[in-house]
């Protein structure tokens, strides 16, 4: 652990801004999904995979009257842009203020979604409306899904590692009830229908010596590691067709983790000089109960260690990208930083891959 570091100097989160209990969204999505004559079979396993899901309460993008006039995929993505800006934007400004810097500070900006497709992309045109300058450098991220989060602050640490006097920005935004399809009665589209909020996120980092030199304080960011999986491409993903985003996911995403997950993060700590029993918290994305059920068995933890991602989920449900930069804002509101003690934040994602992200906290 003798390599340059990066600090988290400030997370901003934002949720979508219409909140309605499970319950409420269950009722209206068993006629968007399934239309007024839904097949009863059907609409039943809706509402159980809804029950099943962890989640009390979700944010969405619009209200939910807004949906079922949506025009196809047009319109879910000219409403993915008007409101992913203004989610962006506003979450952003939050992380920079936490980490008392302003726009004109930043060198580079990651953005990342995979709910919604702009050209220019989302960091383009969060430039102007930020006030970032017109030297930023770029780096918008597509089709990572639900690792983005993680896979962002990895990659940023490795920019910062050789710029360490450098300021980046990391903006995730994932709107996921605008991806939600109509008349398709999928497994996968019933369960994500259940599963997925709307929220976006921003963290700032900055390179060991401009942090040292301002005196900024947050976890440090030590060392990651990636992992892709073999043969797993149909796991989870996009179908990209007429109607937009037709979700893939299957049922054996649990199973992946619990093959790979404990052997990798066992070897990274390794290679790190640590083990899992000396990490004092776990920054893990909220990928579902069964998931987050077996990251717990695979690492071997003790049933709390993953209240914060328990809870993220139930509040919130799964945000995709921007769920574990949820979670991490949470953790820090809950345990500051200072201790000094090793942490890991991971997230998993289509590939099927992994991301670990070893912090000091």
């Amino acid at each position: 652990m003798a390599g340059p570091v990066s600090v988290v100097a400030g997370v901003g989160t934002a949720l979508g801004a219409h909140s309605y209990p499970q319950a409420e969204i269950t009722d209206a999505f068993v006629h968007y999904v399934l239309g007024a004559d839904g097949e009863p079979r059907t609409a039943a396993a809706l509402r159980r995979f809804h029950d099943n899901s962890g989640v009390q309460t979700r944010h969405l993008a619009l209200p939910l009257a807004a949906y079922p006039g949506l025009d196809g995929f047009t319109g879910a993505n000219a409403a993915w842009r008007e409101v992913a800006v203004g989610m962006g934007a506003g979450c952003a400004r939050e992380a920079l203020s936490r980490a008392g810097l302003v726009a004109a500070d930043v060198d580079l900006v990651v953005s990342t979604t995979v709910t919604g497709v702009v050209v220019p992309s989302l960091d383009a045109l969060l430039v102007p409306v930020l006030g970032l300058r017109d030297d930023v450098k770029r780096v918008p991220l597509f089709g990572l899904g639900c690792v983005a989060g993680a896979a962002g602050i990895a990659r940023i640490h490795d920019y910062l590692s050789g710029h360490p006097d450098g300021v980046a920005l990391l903006i995730a935004v994932e709107l996921c009830s605008l991806t939600v399809q109509r008349d398709d009665t999928s497994m996968a589209n019933l369960v994500a229908s259940g599963l997925f909020g709307d929220g976006a996120a921003a963290v700032v980092l900055v390179g060991e010596r401009r942090a040292r030199a301002l005196g900024l304080t947050g976890p440090a960011v030590l060392a990651s590691r990636s992992r892709f999986y073999e043969d797993t491409e149909a796991v989870m993903g996009w179908d990209v067709g007429g109607s937009g985003f037709k979700v893939v996911l299957a049922p054996t995403v649990a199973d992946v983790v619990r093959t790979h997950l404990g052997t990798d993060v066992k070897g990274f700590l390794a290679d790190e000089g640590l083990e899992v029993h000396q990490l004092v918290r776990y920054i893990a994305h909220p990928g579902g109960p069964k998931v987050i059920d077996a990251v717990t068995e695979a690492l071997g933890l003790a049933p709390d260690a993953l209240a914060v991602t328990r809870t993220s989920l139930r509040q919130k449900g799964n945000l995709s990208s921007a769920s574990v930069l949820h979670v991490l804002r949470d953790a820090l509101d809950a345990s500051p930083p200072g201790s000094g003690e090793p942490a890991l934040l991971m997230a998993m994602g289509p590939g099927f891959c992994a991301e670990l992200v070893l912090l000091q906290w």
